[in-house]
């Protein structure tokens, strides 16, 4: 805990009114209007790339097709069959570097079809009327759990629960919504639409969420295996990397993680402390995040040190620019050599890197920047599971999420690929239906 006599980390830095225009939506919504002459952009490609671009496969050329005929509400139908949290997956997809990229209005105009604000436009549309979309199939007979109530579970969960079977969300935390409630940076999801989501998706019927309930100690996967006919594995990653350098257990050192959630379930944000000059270590999208919201909440002076260059950067271009536009600074080819100060941060030492022969190493140059508050940024890793095999630190699954323990699927942050919350679903959505096959023979 960070002791606020010691260093410069404050709350209130900024008034009610400048943090409310600080955090509003990043994007604001379409209106009918907009959304029909930007779904008139469109080419309705017959083998559209940003179909194979999008990692749940949406019909996206349908969907905008239904959008121009004015039939919003088809197009969230068409949606929703393949991402059923294509509400969110529209507000914080990165898909500048997805279905935009692929568009062909991009490469012949460098100005893709607006496909993320158009599948919001349908997605709040039919989210806003009476109704859950899809039905329940009969009743299996069937249990299965699920542990984690994030994009990966959810999405399992759903599809289980609409061919019919009967799921239980084992969840760790007090709230549903995992990364999309605790992870993504508040200006991507605003008026709690996380929470409200997650309770639109629970319409369906067949699911029931248990809460502070955390795989390992009493709840163990030989116990879950023998209550329910299957398990799906969707908790995410639990730990955070260790910063391995002397000073990292200063005051005013911290995961940025943490300073997100905490960001996230604030209901004043004018209560959340904030350093003067804050610095995070790392290049991904949570270190963008924790620097953009470090700047609207009143921080100074906010750096991104990552120890490659900018081109190598976790980030899209899209979210490094906009860090920009806020004031971020980012500094590239420097690596943390030593966090200074009396008992709180005052200074960081980085130094500066090369890659030789394909190796990142230090080049004995170093530089120090005034800093109060430190987070950081540098990925998570899995919690220790045992049981299980294991590739690259996440469990190991082939096919369709299946692990190498029978009955035991997996999908989402724990397991291999891209931490993305439109892969994430993609993943419980397909594992559910594996599951689904397994358990009708």
């Amino acid at each position: 805990m960070t002791d606020l006599r010691k260093s410069g980390i404050a709350a209130g830095r900024l008034d009610h009114e400048t943090l409310l225009t600080n955090f509003a939506d990043l994007h604001a919504p379409l209106d009918p209007h907009e959304a029909a002459v930007a779904a008139d952009r469109c080419y309705f490609c017959h083998d559209a790339p940003c179909i194979t671009a999008c990692p749940t496969a949406i019909d996206i050329p349908l969907f905008i097709r239904q959008i121009a005929t004015g039939q919003p509400e088809a197009a969230a139908q068409t949606i929703f069959e393949q991402n059923i949290l294509g509400g969110m997956c529209a507000r914080v997809c990165p898909t500048e570097t997805l279905c935009e990229e692929a568009c062909v209005r991009e490469a012949a105009e460098g100005k893709p079809v607006e496909i993320g604000r158009l599948q919001r436009h349908a997605t709040d549309t039919r989210m806003a009327q009476q109704g859950h979309p899809f039905t329940r199939a009969a009743l299996s007979g069937k249990r299965v759990a699920v542990v984690g109530a994030g994009p990966a579970g959810l999405a399992c969960a759903h599809r289980l629960a609409m061919k019919g079977h009967d799921v239980v969300i084992l969840e760790a935390r007090a709230k549903p919504g995992g990364l999309n409630e605790f992870g993504i940076a508040a200006y991507k999801s605003t008026d709690d639409f996380a929470a409200r989501e997650v309770e639109w998706l629970l319409g369906i019927g067949g699911i029931s969420i248990e809460y502070g309930k955390a795989l390992g100690g009493a709840i163990t996967l030989e116990g879950l295996r023998a209550e329910y006919d299957a398990v799906f594995l969707g908790m995410g990653l639990g730990a955070v990397n260790g910063l391995p350098v002397d000073g990292a257990d200063k005051d005013g050192v911290a995961d940025a993680v943490d300073f997100i959630a905490d960001l996230r379930q604030a209901s004043d944000l004018a209560t959340l402390p904030v350093g003067r000059n804050v610095v995070v270590i790392g290049g991904g999208m949570t270190a963008i995040d924790a620097a953009v919201q470090s700047k609207l909440l009143g921080a100074e002076s906010v750096t991104v040190a990552y120890r490659r260059s900018q081109a190598q950067m976790g980030a899209s271009r899209y979210e490094q620019d906009l860090a920009t536009s806020k004031g971020v600074r980012l500094l590239t080819d420097v690596m943390p050599k030593a966090i200074h100060g009396n008992g709180a941060v005052r200074e960081i030492e980085l130094e500066y890197t090369a890659e030789v022969d394909g190796r990142l190493q230090g080049t004995g140059e170093t530089l120090r920047l005034p800093a109060d508050q430190v987070f950081r940024a540098i990925g998570q890793k899995l919690a220790v599971l045992d049981g299980l095999d294991l590739a690259n630190g996440k469990i190991a699954i082939n096919g369709a999420g299946r692990t190498s323990v029978p009955g035991v699927w997996a999908g989402g942050d724990c397991t291999p690929g891209e931490d993305l919350t439109v892969v994430a679903v993609a993943e419980g959505r397909d594992a559910a239906e594996d599951i689904d096959a397994a358990l009708r023979g």
